[in-house]
């Protein structure tokens, strides 16, 4: 066989090789082109499942509305029922524990709560950049105790050294919307680019930066796929909005929290997102509508100038409108970003999914908060207010689920999802119910999709395997279902969800709950003394998830705080021995030598808790 006719029989092999691969490709994903999707990732930030209107909010997200049109819904979706351990478990694909974040920044010196991303973790966007994707991020970072660093060594653990090629946003959990304190381009402080900006808000500074960085990515790199996480801080409190929104709002939920959830949970059931069996759960919140105006005010409500009894339903009224606002103003800019990939041609084969961080958020308390003079009637949701919705409005917002973020139960864990990908996904205006998925499903669908590998090294360190499994195959079947049990842990909040049941708590020293949350999902008909096996098992499954996940030792965060109170007395002991020795008063000085070997007793006895955890763990015992 002579040179030319070999070469003509390997060309025609390698030829058939990638024509077997792009078709491989296209019947795999349902795809018009083997071309692999731009990737965008939208979260936002403490909101309830039923707060978008194709999930069946009053609110409007026409732009949300018409992704979820023209692509799917899936109603058993869950993150991971906050701020910090959402993100760590979105970005890795691990659960929060296996990533370093099972709690918040602090680092209570245990591999699972360090208060930093580990290095047995990738991100997306190291992933996704090793195969071959540019990646930016605009909005809420949240995954690192290190957020005032000055050099580089400090920077370790932000985006930019996390993977992302660009990076317009906050390291930090939260703040103004007006004033943005901490904004950071890449690497620098720049807040000083929105303090002297008068019109500057920072959702449609997210929004803006997201579709700045498309548009410089399609002209530098336009044959080169990318990923974008766009990681909104609405409608995260304060509640700060611009005042066109505010108004479109204003007097729209005077009728209040409770009607508010009835006719939600009507919408939903007509929408398909959920049973309609489904039946409210009782209010977590805690205060019913008409009983507002009768309540004694607290000493937060006292101190805003003019508030009354009688003006209070109207207060709470404005506050909900404001959320509601940020909601809205999110949305606009959601609406930016896919008109930007329509303007690029792009639009078809970028796959956008939207999601939620956590549920409603209640802090603190039935009122939420917002004090003194800036968080009048005329001021709050203005530059210089700082205030909260609260748990009763939280309540409305996670409808028709109990409780709310930083719990287990539905009302912090559930959050809609759309995925909307035209190129790869034909059907249209379709509701996933079968599905159960979990935010770390996000690192194995997007490796699939980006045809990647996911390292088992990176950086000379060895990399935790991933813990979720591909969504893709659920783009295209209904009928897709989970085998793999899912778990959570924050705060001592404890949860597993196997198939049709789901195992809960509400803190470490309560029974556990079991609820068939297909049939139950309100969670209203507890079933744990009917099936105690059923306990037992799934009890079990989770410890040994815990065991191998550095969810152990539980609760060093409540377990160090509870050494503040014997430390306070410490030192006011020592002041009152100090202050009685100068006075020669001996009575004076024996109490307070009393109360210091109480108060030093106490310290001794937490502390002794606090060590054994950790010895308990077989973890060193922090200095």
């Amino acid at each position: 066989m002579n040179g030319k006719r070999i070469f003509g029989v390997v060309a025609a092999f390698f030829l058939m090789v990638s024509v077997f691969a792009g078709v491989f490709f296209d019947v795999l994903h349902g795809a018009e082109t083997a071309k692999r999707p731009n990737i965008i990732l939208i979260m936002a930030d403490d909101m309830g499942y039923s707060d978008i209107g194709c999930y069946g909010s009053e609110i409007e997200t026409p732009n949300l509305d018409k992704l979820a049109a023209h692509g799917l819904r899936y109603t058993q979706f869950y993150n991971g029922a906050r701020c910090c351990p959402t993100r760590a478990a979105l970005l890795t694909g691990l659960y929060a524990h296996q990533a370093g974040m099972g709690c918040m920044e602090p680092d209570w010196q245990a591999p699972g709560y360090r208060g930093n991303l580990n290095d047995q973790c990738v991100t997306l966007a190291e992933a996704l950049k090793k195969n071959g994707y540019g990646t930016y991020m605009a909005g809420k970072w949240h995954v690192t105790n290190t957020r005032k660093a000055r050099t580089l060594k400090d920077q370790y653990n932000w985006p930019r050294q996390r993977g992302f090629d660009q990076f317009y946003g906050t390291i930090v959990g939260g703040g103004s919307f007006f004033n943005t304190q901490g904004l950071k381009r890449n690497n620098d402080d720049i807040a000083k680019e929105a303090s002297d900006d008068d019109d500057y808000y920072y959702t449609d500074a997210i929004s803006d930066n997201s579709v700045k960085f498309i548009n410089e990515h399609v002209k530098k790199s336009p044959n080169k796929p990318f990923f974008e996480y766009v990681a909104y801080t609405a409608p995260h409190w304060p509640l700060h909005a611009k005042k066109k929104d505010i108004e479109k709002y204003r007097g729209k939920y005077d009728m209040g929290w409770d009607k508010l959830r009835a006719e939600r949970l009507k919408r939903m059931k007509e929408l398909g997102v959920i049973d309609k069996n489904t039946k409210l759960s009782p209010s977590s919140g805690g205060l019913a509508w008409d009983d507002l105006a009768k309540q004694p005010m607290n000493g937060q409500l006292q101190a805003i100038p003019g508030m009354t009894s009688e003006k209070l339903p109207a207060y709470m009224a404005l506050k909900m409108s404001i959320y509601a606002a940020q909601i809205d103003s999110m949305d606009q800019g959601i609406g930016k970003i896919i008109q930007c990939l329509k303007d690029n041609k792009i639009y078809d084969n970028t796959l956008v999914i939207f999601l939620a961080d956590n549920g409603g958020c209640a802090e603190y308390g039935a009122y939420g908060f917002g004090v003194k003079e800036f968080n009048t009637m005329e001021k709050v949701g203005g530059p210089r207010s700082w205030a909260s919705y609260g748990a009763n409005w939280a309540c409305a917002s996670n409808t028709p689920f109990r409780y709310f973020k930083h719990y287990i139960h539905e009302g912090g864990i559930a959050t809609p999802l759309i995925v909307h990908w035209p190129a790869g996904i034909k059907e249209t205006n379709a509701i996933r119910k079968e599905y159960v998925g979990h935010i770390i499903d996000f690192m194995p669908t997007f490796m699939e999709l980006a045809g990647g590998t996911y390292p088992k090294t990176f950086g000379g360190k060895p990399i935790t395997p991933m813990a979720g499994v591909s969504m893709v195959p659920s783009f295209q079947n209904a009928a897709q279902k989970r085998h793999k049990p899912l778990f959570w842990e924050h705060h001592g909040n404890c949860g597993v969800r196997d198939g049709n049941w789901k195992l809960v708590k509400a803190g470490l020293h309560t029974p556990w709950s079991l609820y068939d949350v297909v049939g139950n999902r309100a969670e209203t008909n507890d079933l744990a003394s009917k099936y105690p096996q059923r306990v037992k098992t799934l009890a079990a499954q989770w410890e040994a998830w815990a065991r191998r996940s550095n969810v152990y030792p539980l609760t060093l965060g409540r377990l160090r705080r509870s050494q503040g109170a014997p430390k306070r007395d410490i030192r006011n002991a020592k002041k009152e021995i100090a202050a009685a020795k100068a006075k020669n008063d001996t009575q004076a000085l024996k109490k307070a030598q009393a109360k210091l070997a109480a108060a030093e007793k106490a310290f001794a006895e937490r502390k002794a808790t606090l060590d054994k955890a950790y010895t308990d763990a077989k973890l060193p015992v922090p200095k």
